[in-house]
């Protein structure tokens, strides 16, 4: 597991090129009526056990919070997914791309599996920026080809 760096460095050889954009929006009612059909395991089908966790620690303590939390990882795996250009096939699925925090508290792209070996392989870096606002969570990210 890698974490990828989120935050833009200057490239004085100007050696990185956008690879790709994603963005994506997210009816958090909609991610809430998923739950109350499917239950937790909707969740467990889009979040790693990571995210899981959060989840369901941010669902007890304030239950209005862990809808938002699930609307807003699944906008940036799906932004993430356009990105790169897989869309949701192999190696990309929801569970093997992570959105984690970086110590300074960024959102970033964990990714696991053969999914982190192909991004890898292709020398790719992610950005990611998550928000959320009434109904609706957003995510947007930047895929760059380093040289």
């Amino acid at each position: 597991m890698r974490w990828l760096q989120t935050i833009a460095q200057p490239d004085p050889d100007c050696s990185r090129m956008i690879f790709g954009i994603g963005t994506d929006l997210c009816d958090v009612r909609r991610i809430q009526a998923a739950l109350d059909r499917h239950g937790e395991r909707f969740a467990q089908r889009i979040l790693s056990d990571v995210e899981l966790a959060t989840f369901q620690a941010r669902s007890k303590r304030w239950p209005e919070r862990g809808p938002r939390y699930l609307a807003t990882r699944l906008a940036a795996k799906e932004a993430f997914s356009k990105a790169v250009g897989l869309g949701m096939r192999l190696p990309m699925t929801w569970r093997r791309c992570e959105v984690a925090k970086a110590p300074s508290g960024a959102p970033g792209i964990r990714l696991h599996g053969n999914l982190a070996e192909w991004f890898e392989a292709q020398n790719l870096r992610a950005h990611l920026t998550l928000t959320d606002e009434g109904d609706m969570a957003a995510a947007f990210v930047v895929v760059e080809k380093l040289a």
